[in-house]
């Protein structure tokens, strides 16, 4: 039986999920989305991913601030939705919404839960060097990703996965799972009793949201942990280092790929120990890390080799990596 769906998301990985229900035989009356945001340098207003794609197919789009209005809690309920599924939505939802639709509210949520829950558990997962992350479908209510658990679907992290890469696994593997979770909920005798599994609460771990700050490398961290950052921190923020050229001249490089190397000795974390057309590699607390790709500021990101012809005085042998030589 089809299903009356309001969606509500924003980024492409939330687009990807809309694309799905649009191509399924369920019915989506409206899409939700926050209202546009000035983007580029000329700050212009730009709709987001999921707009876009509710409009290619003459969707109704609707953008309210917030839920606190009335009339926006009101119009939403004028839908008549079976059922009202929300991704990567970046609105709290009050309870009179999440008890508006007939089946009230799914999320999909990029963590098997209840680990991970929060704003940023593709890269927490992957910064604590978990092997296995996927997606949970959650019956909402009013805490944070706190719901019954409807379906989940897994994936293995690889050790060279980043938070990109980690993403597209799961912008892959979510669609299916939501449609195969509508399809279940369609069902006549669908009883949630029967099928919802309650979060062991004591199993919690929360995801918060990433912070610029935490995008400085510390070389007094193992190398396995600054290697699983980097990994982390891609596309955003991107690790980083300073590097002091002079006392007043700064650099701010960014790392891209890196990789843990096997080293005996007893250089103190931040020596340069090695620097070639493999790469630069710096001592930790524990084992080396090997910088391969970096961005220098204003400049495209680039493999070592090429940096270090006209850069080889910045990396001596011997040398911290991020002071002066």
């Amino acid at each position: 039986m089809p299903l009356n769906i309001i969606f509500a998301g924003t980024p492409d990985f939330a687009a990807q999920h809309l694309a799905a229900l649009i191509n399924s035989e369920h019915n989506v009356v409206a899409v939700y989305c926050p209202p546009d945001k000035p983007a580029g340098r000329g700050k212009k207003l730009t709709a987001c991913a999921t707009k876009l794609l509710a409009l290619e197919h003459n969707i109704t789009v609707v953008q309210p601030i917030n839920f606190k209005a009335e009339v926006d809690q009101q119009q939403l309920t004028q839908y008549n939705a079976d059922i009202m599924v929300v991704v990567a939505y970046g609105l709290l939802l009050p309870e009179v919404i999440l008890n508006a639709p007939r089946l009230g509210c799914i999320n999909v949520h990029g963590s098997i839960l209840p680990k991970w829950r929060g704003a940023a558990p593709i890269q927490r997962s992957l910064e604590m060097g978990d092997a296995k992350t996927g997606v949970t479908i959650m019956q909402m209510d009013k805490g944070l990703d706190t719901g019954d658990m409807i379906l989940t679907a897994e994936c293995d992290i690889e050790n060279t996965d980043t938070s990109a890469s980690l993403y597209e696994k799961l912008a892959n593997l979510g669609p299916s799972a939501l449609v195969n979770t509508l399809e279940l909920m369609a069902k006549e005798d669908y009883q949630a009793s029967e099928h919802n599994i309650a979060q062991d609460n004591e199993q919690a771990t929360y995801a918060h949201k990433l912070d610029k700050t935490e995008a400085e490398l510390d070389w007094q961290l193992s190398a396995s942990e600054l290697h699983r950052k980097i990994r982390a921190y891609i596309p955003w923020p991107v690790s980083q280092f300073t590097f002091a050229e002079t006392d007043s001249k700064l650099h701010r490089l960014r790392v891209w790929q890196a990789s843990v190397q096997e080293h005996q000795g007893n250089a103190s974390p931040g020596t340069i120990i090695k620097a070639d057309k493999e790469g630069i590699d710096v001592a930790t607390t524990n084992g080396v890390i090997r910088l391969e790709v970096i961005q220098l500021p204003g400049k495209k990101a680039l493999p070592v080799k090429d940096i270090i012809n006209g850069r080889s005085d910045w990396f001596v042998v011997g040398s911290p990596i991020n002071q002066l030589n």
